[in-house]
């Protein structure tokens, strides 16, 4: 797939791209990620300052009103250097559910709070019994009087101990897995009722498991609108996918390039190993895997920003299941080709693996997606 930035785009990536150049190589990270904190302040400030936190929010609440495909560069940036600031859990996932879920209240309050990066939301939908099933929500949301309890467990909260609020889906009626029935509430982490347990991912991501005890809840719409729910958490959950599939492209883009520089560096009997035919095979198996994943997450971009399309689910399956692929294929040989040294903790290219592997399971991993892809192909076909 051909895809040309516009010199806007290309800008800000390039901005992006020095400004982590400059504050975020590989040991930097690696200081960040062994930090009490996990992530670093003025890092995000500056993200903050070259406006990323911004860019796809409406115009109307301090926005620059763009959409998924001009964060597409953004994103790889990302990946290359594995961020662990939560642009992901606040700026995507919360911030598109305000956005298509949030009455104009909520969205006066909260939206041009998230444009500048001073205020942090966290979205709690994954639940431990879910195994991928993205509507498997067992939360229950019960009216009491004029306010709402909510009683449940959420798994992996990206970033959830940083946020002033939680945004948590849960169930008005029905049973797990149904489209029916689903709300968005805000919660105060630090309400009666709530408990957050914090831990890191095997990326050194920080995350958390929410367990809910009948804890005050506010609507973040209307509560019985359940078409209105279904579809701001179908577009958060899009957004979540278009968003780790550019990040991850740009993790590959990484290991690949690192793999590249070790080969025509790396000497044995007197020239360099990437001189070996074999070893070049390699390394042209990883760039298929690697303009496979770019074209993959261009295509989930386009279906974010054109959710009306025919193909828009059907690309978003795709793209996800590709990417999970071609990403662990990729890191492997990555690994692989740099030999022994690629096994150590104190080389960025095990690390890069590690955030794949995550990126993978996010939001359904590439089983689930294929899965989900085959079931589309069967129903049309029945149709």
């Amino acid at each position: 797939m051909n895809y040309d930035l516009s010199e806007e785009q290309s800008q800000l990536r390039d901005s992006v791209r020095r400004m982590l150049a400059d504050h975020y190589g590989f040991e930097q990270r690696r200081a960040i990620a062994a930090s009490d904190a996990g992530w670093s302040t003025p890092v995000w400030r500056q993200l903050c300052e070259l406006g990323v936190t911004a860019l796809t929010l409406p115009e109307a609440h301090g926005g620059f009103g763009q959409g998924a495909a001009d964060l597409l560069p953004v994103l790889e940036e990302f990946g290359r250097v594995m961020l662990l600031e939560p642009f992901l859990a606040s700026s995507v996932l919360a911030a598109t559910a305000v956005v298509r879920g949030g009455d104009a209240a909520a969205q006066d309050h909260w939206l041009a709070k998230l444009a500048d990066g001073g205020t942090l939301l966290a979205f709690a939908h994954d639940e431990p019994a879910a195994r991928h099933a993205p509507l498997w929500v067992e939360t229950r949301a019960t009216a009491r009087g004029r306010g709402w309890g909510l009683s449940g467990t959420k798994s992996n909260v990206l970033h959830g101990s940083l946020a002033e609020r939680l945004i948590v889906t849960a169930r008005v009626r029905g049973e797990p897995g149904a489209r029916d029935g689903l709300a968005l509430f805000l919660v105060d982490p630090g309400a009666p009722g709530v408990t957050l347990r914090e831990h890191r991912l095997v990326d050194g991501r920080l995350a958390a498991r929410l367990d809910l005890a009948d804890a005050e809840a506010t609507p973040l719409g209307d509560p019985q609108d359940g078409g209105a729910a279904i579809a701001a958490i179908d577009a958060t959950l899009d957004a979540g996918i278009a968003a780790v599939c550019a990040e991850a492209v740009g993790a590959m883009q990484a290991a690949h390039d690192m793999t590249l520089a070790y080969l025509n560096t790396r000497q044995q009997f007197g020239r360099v190993i990437g001189a070996n035919q074999a070893l070049r095979h390699r390394a042209a198996e990883m760039l298929v895997h690697l303009e496979t994943a770019r074209s993959a997450a261009i295509a989930a971009a386009c279906a974010v920003d054109d959710p009306g399309s025919p193909d828009a689910r059907a690309d978003l399956h795709r793209a996800k299941m590709l990417i999970g692929r071609h990403g662990r294929q990729l890191a492997h040989a990555a690994i692989q080709l740099h030999g022994g040294i690629g096994m150590t903790y104190e080389y960025a290219v095990g690390h890069l693996l590690r955030r794949l592997t995550v990126l993978d399971q996010l939001f359904g991993d590439a089983d689930a997606h294929a899965a989900r892809l085959g079931q589309m192909i069967a129903d049309q076909a029945a149709a």
